[in-house]
């Protein structure tokens, strides 16, 4: 560029003339028009070429103000000097930089020297202290092992040795009380005593040994200070409501791993509690409750149910009141046998309430208040024996022991009573009554039987023992009543017998057939009824044929036999007898109820009377067809018969009905 613009300012380019050179002749205006008349909007290149050309341009517009020919001419020396002066100032700049360079470069290489002279005399004391590095050395890695070892004591302590906190926890006073953290360090004993176990398999087998010596002994002095405690709080729970505290409830869960211990403590517990359930009995018994509310049980001693009922209650309560306290005791407790112990327990707390109770018990029965108060008291007893056992669970209990043999003496007195009762009986046989109804000691036996089976319902006695005492119970009234309602009948008619016996055995069908377990028995007195209702049915047809005059005529047909010739050659079968006789049946076919036995009037049971009449017709139709039979035979020469008999079996049969 400063070529191109510089030839303009030489001598060889203008006219030496001076004048001002046309336009289309000037080399400067000739490329000035070519450049502005290049296309460069096409090309890239050209582009930053044309951008290039801008800059320049501008810049060489600052040269001069205003274009003339004196500035074109010297527009070569002024770019000239202009970039002499530009490097003028780069010499002068970079003059200042190479001395700013040679001072560092001064410094550093005095650095470079110091540098130089330190590493000498490092080196030289590297030398001299060399031995003193070796021992610094070798102290640090003892250092680092001796650090490891203090963490490691710090941990073996930290992990088989107790801080003073809990030892002082473990070993204070007797008197002292027994808090959580107690609780807290003797598990950390026992965790210490069973971890140890794992040095005696190392070769630290001797400290091993008196760690667990010492955490052994400790145990044994923290466990003996926890019995003490344990014993001096169960002696003070010997009031009515018994709080168990949770610290006691985590002793007896500690206790379990001395079980001497532990059973020593549960002894003292059932002790305490049992002067506790003891005194509360005696005062139910004597002041009843707080206030007089409820009243001493004392007071219903004229009523034996309820004064026996209540004294169970009441113990029935206690028993399961003590149970509650001795399941929130162990409740922590894990070792095999809770439940025994608490069985046990319970079953030692409730023994010193026996005498009184037995012996109050006993004055009841002895006193024989009656059969029916004593199969009520004896069902009672069982009752309770089987729910208390549900709570105590242990057979051998003296409490179940004792009710146990008050409700064996109270069945043994109630089947004593009924003996008793039965051999009265025996002794004193009523004859039947006008009327072949029960006789009164049947009606009160009988009484007797409902009040005993009703009280033997509503009792809450399992159903299997409540199944065997009702076999017993009836095995020993109703075998006695039936031999004594046969010995009274003994001396009557056989249809007075038969009469009073349906209606002694009515009386009792009617009786059990309001109470279960009875249904062996009632097949067995329906048995016995069906037989002497089948001779009451033979008596009512005997006397119909007696009274229509056919009974000497069907005994003749039943005993005749073909060789004693024709039938109606026998006297008292003829053609003549045989029609005064049907003059009789026919008044009988016109009025059929006339003709009943007096006996069956007095029959309890209008469907048995049915029953009677029904079948007993039924035998007289029969007899009678057997006569018409024997009368239409030809073989037994009867002239005319339809005129003897003019009445078929179907005809006598739907009269009848």
């Amino acid at each position: 560029m400063a070529d191109a613009l510089a030839v303009p300012g030489g001598s060889s380019g203008l006219p030496s003339s001076g004048g001002a050179a046309a336009p289309g002749c000037n080399p400067l205006s000739r490329k000035l028009n070519k450049i502005l008349e290049t296309r460069l909007d096409n090309d890239k290149y050209m582009k930053s070429r044309k951008m290039e050309m801008l800059e320049a341009l501008k810049a060489l517009s600052t040269f001069f103000a205003e274009n003339s020919l004196r500035t074109r001419r010297n527009l070569r020396g002024d770019i000239e000097r202009r970039s002499l002066a530009i490097n003028e100032e780069f010499v002068r700049i970079f003059k200042q930089v190479k001395e700013e360079l040679e001072s560092i470069n001064e410094d550093v290489q005095a650095m470079s020297n110091c540098c130089q002279d330190m590493t000498n005399r490092l080196k030289a004391a590297k030398e001299q202290t060399q031995d003193l590095i070796v021992k610094t050395t070798k102290l640090q890695a003892e250092n680092q092992i001796l650090e490891m070892k203090a963490q490691v004591a710090d941990a073996f302590i930290a992990k088989f040795q107790l801080t003073p906190e809990e030892m002082n926890l473990l070993r204070g006073t007797r008197e002292g009380p027994i808090t959580e953290d107690f609780f807290k360090a003797l598990g950390r004993v026992k965790q210490i005593h069973n971890d140890v176990k794992i040095l005696l398999r190392t070769n630290q087998q001797r400290a091993g040994l008196e760690i667990m010596e010492q955490m052994a002994l400790l145990q044994e002095t923290s466990y003996e200070r926890l019995y003490r405690w344990a014993q001096s709080e169960c002696r003070t729970l010997t009031q009515e409501s018994c709080d168990i505290s949770p610290v006691l409830t985590q002793a007896m869960e500690a206790l379990q791993d001395r079980p001497v211990l532990y059973k020593y403590t549960l002894d003292e517990f059932g002790t305490a509690r049992r002067s506790s359930v003891v005194r509360g009995f005696i005062d139910a018994l004597t002041r009843g409750g707080p206030g007089g509310t409820p009243r001493p049980i004392e007071m219903h001693s004229h009523d034996p149910l309820r004064y026996v009922g209540d004294m169970l209650a009441w113990l029935h309560q206690a028993t399961a009141s003590e149970k509650e306290h001795l399941e929130a005791l162990l409740k922590l407790v894990t070792a095999q046998g809770v439940e025994e112990n608490i069985q046990e327990v319970v079953g030692h707390i409730t023994e010193g309430v026996c005498r009184p109770l037995k012996v109050r018990i006993e004055q009841v029965i002895v006193a024989e208040p009656g059969a029916v108060l004593l199969y009520k008291i004896s069902n009672l007893l069982k009752f309770y024996h089987h729910t208390i056992s549900g709570i105590v669970g242990n057979s051998a209990a003296t409490l179940l022991t004792t009710i146990e043999e008050m409700h064996l003496l109270s069945k043994k007195i109630f089947f004593n009573s009924l003996s008793l009762h039965a051999s009265k009986l025996m002794d004193k046989v009523e004859l039947p009554p006008p009327d072949l109804g029960p006789s009164s000691a049947l009606n009160q036996t009988l009484l007797l039987l409902r009040e005993v089976l009703a009280s033997h319902d509503s009792s809450v006695v399992p159903l299997d023992a409540r199944q065997a005492d009702f076999v017993q119970v009836l095995s020993c009234v109703l075998d006695p009543l039936l031999q004594t309602c046969t010995m009274s009948a003994s001396n009557l008619g056989t249809a007075d017998m038969a009469t009073f016996m349906v209606n002694s055995l009515y009386m009792m069908k009617t009786t059990l057939a309001l109470f279960e377990f009875t249904d062996k028995r009632l097949e067995m007195l329906q048995f016995q009824v069906e037989a002497h209702l089948d001779t009451l049915i033979n008596e009512q047809a005997s006397y119909v044929l007696t009274r229509a005059g056919l009974s000497h005529i069907y005994n003749s047909v039943q005993q005749y036999k073909p060789e004693q010739g024709p039938l109606s050659n026998l006297p008292t079968l003829d053609s003549v007898s045989l029609k005064a006789a049907m003059v009789q049946f026919d008044r009988y076919l016109s009025a059929p109820d006339n003709l009943l036995m007096p006996q069956l009037n007095f029959l309890l049971s209008a469907t048995v009377k049915e029953q009677i009449i029904k079948q007993s017709t039924e035998l007289v139709c029969r007899a009678y067809s057997e006569l018409y039979a024997a009368v239409m035979n030809p073989a037994n020469e009867y002239k005319e018969p339809e005129t003897i008999l003019h009445r078929s079996p179907h005809q006598v049969q739907a009269l009848l009905s």
